[in-house]
């Protein structure tokens, strides 16, 4: 129990701040004390409710033609991802995902460093969608979702509003069929709503040390990309 309050505060601390990455530090503190077909649904439970409060705090942000068709694709994602969380070792799987986010994260950092806003390939962009749908699916990461809303958004209060609103979409297709093919039970359902008043406390934490330099904040969340991919490797390959 007292590992499960130190991974919700420290996850829920990091989504306050950055908009996303609280699964892979929910996970990671998780991992060598439980399973992943059990991590994922308590963090989506505990996650959901931060999803809707940072979507709602920045809902002048969110623009539609950008959420919701991404929306779509990461649902169309989930539904293969869902069924290899509870059918298939998906070790190999997330390695490849791990070192693909690092790719994407170093090239954010040198785009970021040339001060450009590029035109983005909608066929890129379509399949950044769905592998986040599948990333999502298969065990709840959104990194590849950051990395597909760093493109389309402007500052950090859209990155956040549009990001969140489209975690709340997809984690409420979860939320339906998690419990339809017996990932999530009773006693999950209860350990991770336990642990809600210590998301909430971490996460208006973190949304107020959110207030920093836009600059700042761009570039941690690149920073925090880049090491979820690292963990993710790390610890798949161990």
């Amino acid at each position: 129990m007292v590992w499960l309050i130190v991974a919700t505060l420290a996850a829920s601390f990091i989504k306050g701040v950055c908009g996303f990455a609280n699964t892979l530090v929910f996970t990671t503190i998780l991992s060598f004390s439980f399973n992943n077909i059990q991590i994922t649904p308590m963090d989506l439970i505990i996650g959901y409710p931060a999803n809707v409060i940072i979507a709602w705090k920045e809902r002048r942000q969110i623009n539609w033609r950008i959420s919701l068709p991404v929306a779509t694709l990461v649902i169309l994602g989930n539904i293969p991802g869902i069924f290899m969380l509870k059918n298939v070792d998906t070790r190999t799987i997330k390695v490849i995902f791990g070192f693909f986010i690092i790719a994407m994260g170093i090239e954010m950092l040198m785009r970021e460093k040339a001060g450009k806003k590029q035109k983005q390939s909608k066929i890129i962009l379509g399949l950044i969608g769905v592998l986040s749908g599948l990333c999502c699916g298969l065990y709840g990461v959104g990194a590849l979702l950051a990395a597909y809303m760093d493109r389309v958004t402007e500052d950090s209060h859209a990155f956040k509003g549009n990001l969140c609103f489209v975690f709340w979409i997809e984690c409420t297709f979860r939320l339906i069929v998690y419990p339809c093919i017996g990932i999530l039970n009773w006693k999950i359902f209860r350990q991770a709503v336990c642990m809600i008043p210590f998301m909430v406390l971490a996460l208006f934490f973190g949304m107020k040390c959110g207030h920093l330099n836009e600059t700042v904040i761009k570039r941690l969340v690149i920073i925090v990309l880049i090491l979820s991919g690292i963990a993710l490797v790390i610890q798949n390959l161990c």
